[in-house]
């Protein structure tokens, strides 16, 4: 589009770019045109500039919140944000490390923690919603037998070509649906558990609790997201101490209105779920949630 200017040579008069006069009897017919042109002007400039997307995340539904506005007393060690997952690198959808989760559920871990609390022990997730990029990316890491720096810790005893028919990984998950969370025990008062450093000698997750990443959670008899069946609840060679505090977990969570899943220790879902059919996608961060939700 022809951009058009005042003439310096006479002011009141509208000009071409070339600075050519124009009768004054067409003034009128101008100044109208320049009233449409110029704010269609405005509204291009501010178009993205070819190749450019502008960021289309979706936004959290308003029944979805941040635990931490709910109960600020839970701990959270969110290893999806971090590199020490799995995967060795932080997971495609965490922005932050934070557990967000639907109202239900939030409410329903606060009434669980404050049983807890009473009896010397506080709960720590590990992972809450998860979007369902990140588990599309699992997926991707799964099909890739090349890609396994963290195999030495999480699944040392599985060969990465079994996880999908073994059931580790999977094209859905609940924690997509936001009333899913993973989650353990800590006794009080809590000691921070030591970051993980990238590159660090790996030992086993379901070797014995003074070998394993150390954890300031209670010995549940594995680390967190172990691949092994040892993993499971109620797994028979699961006694004494860690068979107890698997107990304690799971009926103080069941009493506030969780399901475990048997085939992880860690794995609870709040029921009846929020949105029991739908798996959703924004990304884990503040800026997913609408402000002054809790």
């Amino acid at each position: 589009m022809t951009s058009f200017h005042r003439s310096s040579e006479a002011p009141g008069r509208v000009c071409s770019r070339a600075g050519s006069r124009l009768p004054r009897a067409l003034l009128p017919l101008f100044a109208g045109l320049l009233a449409v042109l110029l704010p269609l002007a405005g509204t291009a400039a501010a178009r993205p500039a070819p190749g450019h997307r502008p960021s289309s995340d979706p936004k959290a539904p308003a029944r979805f919140v941040a635990l931490h506005d709910v109960d600020p007393t839970i701990l959270q060690e969110i290893r999806y944000a971090t590199p020490h997952n799995f995967t060795g690198r932080p997971v495609e959808g965490y922005r932050q490390p934070m557990c967000i989760v639907t109202r239900e559920t939030a409410r329903a871990l606060h009434r669980a923690q404050q049983s807890f609390l009473r009896r010397g022990y506080t709960l720590k997730v590990y992972d809450c919603y998860r979007p369902q990029r990140a588990v599309d990316s699992f997926v991707a890491w799964a099909k890739n037998l090349d890609d396994q720096p963290m195999k030495g810790e999480f699944y040392p005893d599985v060969d990465k070509s079994a996880l999908f028919d073994d059931g580790y990984i999977a094209a859905k998950s609940g924690h997509s649906r936001g009333s899913t969370v993973d989650l353990t025990l800590v006794r009080l008062p809590a000691t921070p558990t030591r970051p993980y450093v990238p590159g660090e000698p790996l030992t086993s997750c379901h070797g014995p609790r003074a070998a394993r990443f150390p954890d300031n959670s209670l010995d549940m008899g594995t680390g967190y997201d172990c691949f092994d069946t040892l993993a499971h609840t109620l797994d028979p060679r699961v006694r004494g101490k860690q068979l107890r505090n698997r107990l304690l977990l799971k009926e103080g969570l069941e009493k506030a209105g969780f399901e475990n899943y048997p085939y992880e220790w860690w794995h609870y879902t709040f029921t009846p779920e929020t949105y029991p059919d739908t798996y959703f996608d924004f990304p884990v961060s503040r800026r997913s949630l609408t402000p002054g939700r809790g």
